[in-house]
C-alpha cells in the first residue's frame, strides 16, 4: 500500500426532508452572506429551489442568487460569479444542483480569494505538477443529481472558453463543508441523465481500481462493492425512477466513488477521464455518455498490460467464473459493454456525435508535451490516445 494523506471534512445530511436543514447548516459553518448558485429552471419547477430558499429565510441567512450553470460548466459564468462574490462580500457559496453546479461553485470559491486569474489553478498548465488551491470560500451543497461526486471531492472541472478545453482545479479547500442529500430530489431525472450518472459513478471507481499498486486489499474490496452496487441498483432505478431505495444507494455510491475513500493507498489512473474531457469540451456531450464510449475502448487497449487485474474485475464485479485469465478479462469487458447498452448509453463516436477526422485535434488538446504521458496503469503518449479514440469509432 502506498503512503497517503486523506482529508474528508464534509458533513453529510442524508435522507428525506434533509433540505430543511440547509439554512441551519450554512449558519453552523459560518455563512452570513451567501451566493446561491444553481443551473436552469428545473429546480424551480420541481420545488427544490423554493424549499432551499425557505430554509435560508427561516434561518435568517442573506443570499443573492446566480443561476445559469450549464452541463460542462463554463468559464464565463465562473468569472461572473467571482465578480459578484467580491462586490457583495460573499462569505459562503451554496450550490443547488448536480456536479456541474458544484464545480462552478468551487471555481468561484477559488477565484474569489485569488489575486490573479482562476485559470492559474487549472490542471493542464503543468501536467505533472498542477497547482493546488490553498484558500477558497467555504461551500455547501444541496445535491439533485447522483453522478459527479463533487459534493465530497476536492476537484472541479471547468470548460475554458473559447479554447474548447476542459481543465481540473484541485485542493482539499474545495471540499464542501456540508452536503444535503435527499434521494427524492433525483426522482424526476430523465432516464438518459440517470444513466449518465450511473456511468460516471462507475468510472470514478474504475479510475482508482486499475492501478499498478499491489497489496491494497481494503480499497480493492471497497471499489468492487461500490461497482457491484451501481450495477445492481441500475436495473431497479431505470425500471422505476421513484424507487427510493435504489436512488438512495446510487446517491451514496456516487459520494463514496469520488471522495477518495476508494482511492487512498494506491496509484490512480484517470486517463479515461482525461481523454473523455476532450470529447465533452469539443462536442458538449454529456460526460457520462462520453465515458461510456471511451472507457471500454481504454480497457480494450490497455488490457494486455494487466490481464490479471482485468480477470479480477471480471470475477468480482461481473460474476465471471474463474478460469483462463485472458478469457475472463475479455468476458468481463463484454459484460461491462452489455451493461452500458442495457441502460441506454452510446457505444461509438457516431452515437455520441463525434467525428473521426477530429481525432488528431482531440489527442493534441490533452496538451501532452514531449516525453509526457497520461495515466498510470499503462502510461499513454499522444499516439496511444489517438489509438484509443480510433477504437471508439
Amino acid at each position: 500500500m502506498e503512503n497517503f494523506e486523506f482529508e474528508s471534512p464534509t458533513h453529510f445530511a442524508f435522507g428525506r426532508e434533509s433540505e430543511k436543514r440547509t439554512g441551519e447548516l450554512v449558519k453552523a459553518f459560518g455563512g452570513t452572506r451567501v451566493l446561491l448558485h444553481f443551473g436552469g429552471g428545473s429546480i424551480k419547477r420541481t420545488g427544490v429551489y423554493g424549499k432551499v430558499v425557505a430554509s435560508l429565510e427561516a434561518a435568517g441567512v442573506w443570499f443573492v442568487p446566480l443561476g445559469g450553470v450549464k452541463p460542462n460548466p463554463r468559464e464565463a459564468l465562473v468569472r461572473e460569479g467571482i465578480g459578484l462574490a467580491r462586490r457583495e462580500k460573499i462569505d459562503f457559496i451554496l450550490a443547488v444542483g448536480g456536479g456541474s453546479v458544484v464545480d462552478s461553485a468551487k471555481a468561484i470559491a477559488c477565484g474569489a480569494l485569488h489575486d490573479g486569474d482562476f485559470r492559474d489553478f487549472t490542471f493542464g498548465k503543468d501536467c505533472k505538477n498542477p497547482p493546488v488551491v490553498k484558500s477558497a470560500l467555504p461551500i455547501g451543497v444541496v445535491l439533485t443529481i447522483a453522478a459527479a461526486g463533487s459534493e465530497g471531492s476536492c476537484n472541479c472541472v471547468i470548460s475554458l472558453e473559447p479554447d474548447n478545453l476542459k481543465r481540473t482545479i484541485t485542493g482539499d479547500r474545495l471540499r464542501p463543508r456540508f452536503a444535503v442529500m435527499n434521494p427524492e430530489f433525483t426522482f424526476t431525472l430523465p432516464p438518459y441523465q440517470t444513466a449518465c450518472g450511473l456511468v460516471d459513478i462507475f468510472a470514478h471507481v474504475v479510475e482508482r481500481y486499475f492501478t499498478p499498486s499491489r497489496d491494497v486489499r481494503a480499497t480493492d474490496e471497497l471499489c468492487e462493492a461500490v461497482m457491484r452496487t451501481v450495477v445492481a441498483e441500475s436495473a431497479a432505478v431505470m425500471k422505476d425512477p421513484s424507487d427510493y431505495s435504489a436512488r438512495a444507494n446510487i446517491m451514496w455510491a456516487g459520494t463514496l466513488a469520488h471522495n477518495n475513500v476508494c482511492g487512498v493507498g494506491r496509484v490512480q489512473d484517470w486517463s479515461s477521464h482525461g481523454i473523455e474531457h476532450e470529447l465533452s469540451a469539443l462536442y458538449d456531450c454529456a460526460h457520462g455518455a462520453g465515458l461510456a464510449v471511451v472507457m471500454p475502448a481504454w480497457m480494450e487497449y490497455v488490457m494486455p498490460s494487466g490481464v490479471s487485474r482485468f480477470a479480477r474485475f471480471a470475477e468480482k464485479v461481473w460474476g465471471v467464473a474463474p478460469g483462463d485469465e485472458a478469457s475472463m478479462a475479455r468476458e468481463g469487458l463484454s459484460r461491462y459493454r452489455a451493461w452500458l447498452k442495457s441502460i441506454g448509453m452510446p457505444a461509438t463516436f457516431a452515437e455520441l456525435g463525434a467525428k473521426e477526422e477530429d481525432i488528431p485535434l482531440l489527442a493534441r488538446n490533452l496538451g501532452l508535451k514531449d516525453g509526457q504521458t497520461l495515466g498510470s496503469f499503462r502510461k499513454l503518449a499522444t499516439a496511444d490516445v489517438e489509438a484509443i479514440f480510433r477504437l471508439c469509432v
